[in-house]
């Protein structure tokens, strides 16, 4: 036991908790080069689900700084720093907006109005886009807490596909297809909540300092809070499943 211990102990080779926590505050805001940066990656996955390229999508999603106020919101809620969820909170919802208007234009103006098969692929999410999302943010989590993090970071940011189902929910609005619109969203929303909750639970296991120390009562609530978040967004997906 104590030789299993050893052999799959996260605080060896774990970066300076000061450290991490700069690296997330400084990739939360989503402003000036940042909301460049992802107006052009979602321009770019847009024309690559348009022609169906699946190097471009790639392409895409690894430029997206996306990740950044998902894995904010994750260790804000373990760290029951409320302050920077509320504002990991707000840059992610810029983020959601900027590329839904993004996608949307350029589906609407686009004179290819073709249901390809890497767009239809991210209308109808499954249990296995929950499992993906939740390893993928795991790595991710466990990537950003290293001294040296190495190559997964990009190898998430692909798994962990966000910015695919924004697209195709732009696609949605665009042509005024609701059900690709819903069912993209919902799976751009499964990838977001996971990533979270497995970057909720990562920090939890390396004990980073709360905010709020001792309030177990908090601790208690958050736990409610956040399993009933679990089986709301998990049910569908499973009763869609059973189903078909």
């Amino acid at each position: 036991m104590t030789f299993l211990k050893r052999l799959f102990n996260l605080h060896q080779g774990e970066e300076k908790k000061e450290k991490v926590i700069e690296n997330i505050l400084s990739n939360i805001s989503f402003r000036g080069a940042n909301l460049w940066i992802l107006a052009c990656a979602i321009l770019i996955a847009s024309i690559g689900l348009n022609v169906n390229s699946t190097a471009v999508i790639i392409g895409a999603m690894l430029i997206s700084p996306l990740m950044g106020p998902i894995v904010g919101a994750g260790f804000a809620l373990a760290t029951y720093d409320f302050d920077l969820l509320k504002k990991t909170g707000q840059s992610l919802l810029i983020a959601t907006v900027v590329s839904l208007i993004v996608s949307f234009i350029y589906f609407y103006i686009s004179p290819f109005k073709d249901v390809q098969s890497e767009l239809l692929a991210r209308t109808s999410p499954t249990i296995y886009d929950v499992l993906i999302a939740f390893v993928g943010g795991l790595v991710g989590a466990i990537s950003i807490t290293r001294q040296d993090r190495g190559n997964p970071i990009p190898g998430v940011a692909i798994a962990t596909a966000l910015m695919p189902p924004l697209c195709t929910a732009g696609f949605g609005l665009a042509t005024g297809n609701i059900s690709y619109f819903l069912g993209a969203f919902y799976l751009y929303s499964i990838n977001c909540f996971f990533i979270g909750i497995a970057t909720f639970l990562i920090i939890k296991y390396l004990k980073y300092t709360p905010k709020n120390t001792g309030n177990e009562a908090l601790n208690k609530r958050l736990r409610i809070v956040i399993t009933t978040l679990i089986i709301i967004i998990v049910t569908p997906v499973c009763i869609w499943h059973i189903i078909f």
